[in-house]
C-alpha cells in the first residue's frame, strides 16, 4: 500500500481521516512526463502525492505555458479541490515531473469528509495557502524578476524537489515552464555554463 509520509499533521491526528483516505482511494502510479489531469477534463478524483513530484502547468491559447507549483509527497492539486467541489473542468495540466505514487480520491468523498473530519479542512486551507504564497512568488517573478534569475532558481527548486544536482531536463520544457522561448533558455543555460554555473549535457542539465 502506497503510505503517506508520516509527518502530515493532521492525517497524524486523526487514524479515523487516513484510514477512511486509504479505504475510498484508488492507487496509481506513473512514469515521470506522464500527464495526470488535462486542461479542460472532468476532475472526478483529487490526486494525493504519496511518492515523487507533479507539476501544475497552465496553458494559454496560443500555446504558451508556464509552471505555476510543483506537488511533493504528501501534498495535493487544490486546483483539483477547487474544480471538483465546484463540479468544473480543470484549469490546469498536472503532469509527473518524476515517477509518482498518487492516492485518487473521488471527488463525492471530499465534502464528506469536510464535514466528518475538522482535520480534513484544515489540509485543505494548509495547502490552499501555500499555494497561494507561491502563486504570488511567480506574479513577482514575472513582474520584477530578469528571465536568467527565474531559470536559476527554476533550476535550484528542481535540483531541491529530486534530491540530484544533475536534472535530466531539456531547454524546450524549461522554457516552457518559464513562459519563454526556447532559443531564450539555450542562450541564457550558455552564459550559465561560462560563469561556471553549470554544465550542459544531451537532455541534462549539471549544477556546479
Amino acid at each position: 500500500m502506497m503510505e503517506l509520509p508520516e509527518q502530515i499533521a493532521e492525517f497524524k491526528s486523526s487514524p479515523g481521516l487516513l484510514a477512511e483516505l486509504y479505504k475510498n482511494s484508488i492507487q496509481k502510479s506513473y512514469k515521470a512526463g506522464r500527464v495526470i489531469l488535462n486542461e479542460n477534463a472532468a476532475v472526478r478524483s483529487i490526486p494525493i502525492v504519496t511518492r515523487g513530484v507533479l507539476k501544475v502547468v497552465r496553458t494559454e491559447e496560443d500555446g504558451r505555458e508556464i509552471l505555476l507549483y510543483y506537488i511533493k509527497a504528501g501534498e495535493s492539486c487544490i486546483m483539483s479541490f477547487l474544480g471538483g467541489l465546484h463540479n468544473e473542468t480543470s484549469k490546469v495540466r498536472a503532469e509527473a515531473e518524476e515517477d509518482v505514487e498518487i492516492l485518487f480520491l473521488p471527488v463525492e468523498k471530499v465534502s464528506l469528509f469536510i464535514k466528518e473530519y475538522p482535520q480534513w479542512l484544515d489540509y485543505i486551507f494548509r495547502l490552499y495557502h501555500k499555494r497561494f504564497e507561491e502563486l504570488l512568488e511567480i506574479v513577482n517573478a514575472i513582474a520584477f524578476k530578469k528571465v536568467d534569475e527565474r531559470l536559476l532558481a527554476l533550476l535550484q527548486k528542481k535540483k531541491e524537489l529530486t534530491g540530484n544536482r544533475v536534472l535530466s531536463v531539456t531547454h524546450e520544457q524549461l522554457a516552457n515552464e518559464l513562459g519563454t522561448a526556447r532559443v531564450v533558455v539555450s542562450r541564457l543555460l550558455k552564459q550559465l555554463e561560462e560563469n561556471g554555473m553549470v554544465q550542459l549535457g544531451r537532455n541534462k542539465i549539471t549544477l556546479v
